[in-house]
C-alpha cells in the first residue's frame, strides 16, 4: 500500500518542482538577449534606427497615427496592442525613479507602457512645465501646432530637423511694428552687395533676376515705416527675394569677399553720415541766421508807411508815464518787428491790468521806423510803448564800452567774415554767429544807463511768449541780489564748465566748474542794487581780460554768469520754461503751467525749421489778417 502511494507522490513532486524549473529556464533563454534600457532615445522605430520625439502632452485632436510600431532592440516581437484603435493612442515611458535598471519580464511589465488619457483641457504653459511623464509621439509632416521653447530644443537634440513654431507666453511682450520693413531693407543691402561682387557680374541671368527682385522690393517698400504701411503683396516679394538671395549665396561659397564688401559699405556709410551731420548742422545755423522773405518785406513796408505820416502822427500816447516807478516796466532789445510784437501782445493779453505795463523797446536804426510804425498801427491796448534807437545812445561808445571796441576790431571782423584755419578750428558753430557782432545783444549789461530813473525792470528776450500775468515779479524780494532768474542746473550742459574756459587759471581760481547756470530771457533786475554793487564796471573788467577770447567764446550768457556770480536770486521754475527752440521733448504740462515759454535755440517759431508742435503757442499772438502781413504774404 505504501509502495503504491509512493509512486504517485514522487510523480506529483516531479511535476510540481521540476516542470516550473524547465519552463522558467525556457523563459530565460527567450529573454537572454534583452538589455537594460535607461534612455528612451535607444528605442528604434520600424527597425530603422530613429531617435524618438519627446514632447509634452498635447491635445488629442492634434495627435496623428505614428509612422511605425515601437520595437526594442533585438526583440522578436513588437510591443503593441492587437486592437487597431489602441495603436492610435500614445505610448508613454514609465520614468518613475527606481534607482536601478528594470528588466522587461512580460508584456504587462514592459518599460514602454501605453497610457491613454483625455487631453482636451490642457490650457496653459504651466501645466506643461509640471508634466513629469513624456509621451512617445510622432508629429506629422504638416504639423503647425505651437510648442514651448524647451520642447523645440528637445526636438532639435533628438535629430528632428523640422522647426516648430513658437509663441510667447508673455501677453505684454513688446512686438516690433516694423519687423518686415527692416527685413526688406536688409534684403536690399544684401542685394547690392551681391551685385558688386565679380561672381554676380559674370552671371548675367542671376544679375538680371536680382535687379528685378530689388526693384520689386523697392516698390513694395516705398515710404513705409511700419509693417501696416506695406502693400498686401509685400510678403510675396519678400519670399521671392529670399529665394533669389539664396541662389546668390550658392554662387558665393567663399564669404571673404562678401565680408570685405560689407565692411567697405559700413565704412563708407559712416563717413557719409558724418559728412551729412556736419552739413545739416551748418545749414541749421545758416537758416537760423537768415531772415525769411516775409520778415524782410515787413520792415520795408512799415518803414515806407512810417515816413508817409506827419510828425504828429508819429508819436505814441502817454509818454509822460515812461519813468513812473509805480508801473511795471519791461526792457526789450530787438531788431525783429514781428517777434517783438508777439512778446508785447502776449504780455498785454495775459496782464490783469494792461494800463500799468510799460514796454521800453530798443532797436537799431534800420528797424527803428518799422518798429514805431507797427505799434502805431497796432496799439497794444492801454499799455504804454516806447521805441528807442540804439544809435542815439551817445554815451555808448568804444571809449566807454570794451565790448564795443572789441566788436569793431579787425580781428573780430576777420573771425566772422574771412575763412582761415583759426576760424575753422572752432568745433561749435554757434560761437561764430554774426549776431554777436551786434551791440544790441550786449545792451542788457547797461540797464541802469538806459533807464536811470527806474528801480526795477524785467528784461525780456524777443523769442519768448508770455502766458501769465508777470506783475508778481515786482513783489519778489531778491534779498540783496541783483538778478532774479530761473536756474538751469538740472542738465549737465547748463553748468559753468560748459561756458567758461576752466583751463585758464583766472577762471579756475574764481569760479566753480559745477556751479549752477541760469537763463536769460525773463529776468527781474534790481537796478538800485546794480548801482550799489557797480555791476557794469565788473562786466567791463572781465571783458578787458577776455580781449583775445581766452576766458570764454562770444555771447552774453558767459559774461553774464561771471558778472552776476553770487548775485543771482533763483526764481521758481514755473516762471520761465526753456528749450522750445531745440528740445522737442519739453512736456506740455510744463508749458501750460509756465508764465513764460522761451524758444531759445536755432529752431525759432518764425522760421520753417521751427518745431511744429510748439509753433502754435507763438502763432496765436500773430494777427495774420493784419494788412502789412498780408501784403508780405505771411501766413501761419
Amino acid at each position: 500500500m505504501k509502495l503504491w502511494l509512493r509512486k504517485p507522490v514522487l510523480a506529483l513532486l516531479f511535476l510540481t518542482v521540476l516542470a516550473p524549473i524547465v519552463l522558467y529556464t525556457d523563459k530565460l533563454t527567450t529573454f537572454s538577449s534583452y538589455e537594460f534600457i535607461q534612455e528612451p532615445s535607444t528605442l528604434s522605430l520600424n527597425r530603422d534606427f530613429r531617435t524618438l520625439n519627446l514632447l509634452p502632452e498635447e491635445l488629442s485632436e492634434t495627435l496623428k497615427e505614428p509612422f511605425g510600431d515601437v520595437y526594442m532592440e533585438n526583440l522578436t516581437r513588437s510591443v503593441q496592442h492587437v486592437d487597431g484603435e489602441s495603436s492610435r493612442k500614445t505610448r508613454q515611458l514609465n520614468e518613475e525613479p527606481e534607482g536601478v535598471d528594470t528588466i522587461v519580464s512580460s508584456q504587462e511589465d514592459n518599460i514602454i507602457k501605453q497610457v491613454t488619457r483625455d487631453q482636451n483641457r490642457l490650457e496653459s504653459a504651466e501645466n506643461n512645465e509640471n508634466v513629469k511623464k513624456l509621451e512617445v509621439v510622432k508629429l506629422p509632416e504638416h504639423s503647425s501646432s505651437a510648442t514651448q521653447s524647451e520642447t523645440k530644443q528637445e526636438v532639435q537634440k533628438a535629430g528632428k530637423r523640422e522647426p516648430a513654431k513658437t509663441k510667447s507666453d508673455k501677453p505684454n511682450e513688446h512686438v516690433l511694428v516694423d519687423t518686415r520693413v527692416r527685413y526688406l531693407k536688409d534684403q536690399l543691402i544684401r542685394g547690392r552687395v551681391y551685385l558688386s561682387l565679380s561672381a554676380t557680374r559674370t552671371n548675367a541671368q542671376f544679375s538680371r533676376e536680382l535687379r528685378l527682385r530689388m526693384k520689386e522690393v523697392q516698390r513694395a517698400l516705398g515710404d513705409a515705416t511700419k509693417d501696416a504701411d506695406l502693400p498686401k503683396n509685400a510678403y510675396d516679394k519678400l519670399k521671392a527675394m529670399d529665394q533669389t538671395l539664396a541662389k546668390g549665396k550658392q554662387l558665393h561659397d567663399d564669404c571673404t569677399g562678401v565680408v570685405k564688401k560689407l565692411r567697405a559699405i559700413i565704412h563708407s556709410t559712416e563717413e557719409q553720415l558724418r559728412v551729412h551731420q556736419k552739413q545739416a548742422l551748418f545749414l541749421t545755423h545758416l537758416t537760423a541766421k537768415t531772415v525769411p522773405k516775409g520778415l524782410h518785406c515787413l520792415p520795408l513796408r512799415l518803414t515806407t508807411e512810417y515816413y508817409s505820416l506827419n510828425s504828429s502822427s508819429q508819436q505814441f500816447p502817454n509818454q509822460e508815464n515812461l519813468d513812473d516807478p509805480t508801473l511795471f516796466h519791461y526792457a526789450l532789445f530787438s531788431d525783429n518787428v514781428l517777434a517783438t510784437a508777439v512778446v508785447v501782445n502776449s504780455t498785454v493779453t495775459s496782464a490783469k491790468d494792461p494800463s500799468k505795463h510799460v514796454f521800453h523797446i530798443v532797436t537799431d536804426k534800420l528797424n527803428y521806423a518799422a518798429m514805431r510804425m507797427w505799434f502805431l498801427a497796432n496799439a497794444p491796448g492801454k499799455a504804454i510803448i516806447q521805441v528807442q534807437n540804439i544809435d542815439e545812445f551817445t554815451w555808448l561808445n568804444a571809449s566807454y564800452s570794451p565790448v564795443l571796441k572789441q566788436l569793431a576790431s579787425q580781428n573780430m571782423i576777420d573771425y566772422y567774415f574771412k575763412t582761415h584755419k583759426g576760424a575753422e578750428s572752432d568745433s561749435n558753430l554757434k560761437f561764430r554767429n554774426p549776431k554777436y557782432l551786434s551791440m544790441m545783444n550786449h545792451l542788457r549789461f547797461y540797464l541802469p544807463e538806459i533807464f536811470p530813473k527806474l528801480s526795477k525792470v524785467v528784461f525780456l528776450d524777443d523769442d519768448i511768449v508770455v502766458q501769465k500775468d508777470l506783475s508778481g515779479l515786482w513783489s519778489i524780494d531778491l534779498k540783496g541780489k541783483v538778478n532774479g532768474a530761473v536756474e538751469t542746473c538740472g542738465e549737465n550742459f547748463h553748468r559753468f564748465d560748459r561756458y567758461l574756459n576752466f583751463s585758464n587759471p583766472i577762471i579756475a581760481k574764481n569760479f566753480d566748474p559745477r556751479a549752477c547756470g541760469w537763463a536769460y530771457g525773463m529776468n527781474i533786475f534790481d537796478l538800485e542794487e546794480w548801482k550799489k554793487q557797480n555791476i557794469t564796471e565788473v562786466y567791463h573788467s572781465w571783458q578787458n581780460l577776455n580781449h583775445e577770447r581766452q576766458l570764454w567764446k562770444l555771447g552774453t550768457l558767459p559774461p553774464g554768469l561771471i558778472t552776476f556770480w553770487k548775485r543771482v536770486y533763483p526764481l521758481e521754475k514755473s516762471w520761465h520754461v526753456l528749450g522750445l527752440g531745440y528740445n522737442p521733448s519739453v512736456s506740455q504740462k510744463e508749458i501750460e503751467r509756465a508764465a513764460v515759454i522761451h524758444y531759445n535755440g536755432n529752431l525759432k517759431p518764425w522760421l520753417e525749421i521751427g518745431i511744429p508742435k510748439f509753433r502754435g503757442y507763438w502763432n496765436r499772438f500773430v494777427e495774420y489778417d493784419q494788412t502789412y502781413l498780408r501784403d508780405c504774404n505771411m501766413s501761419p
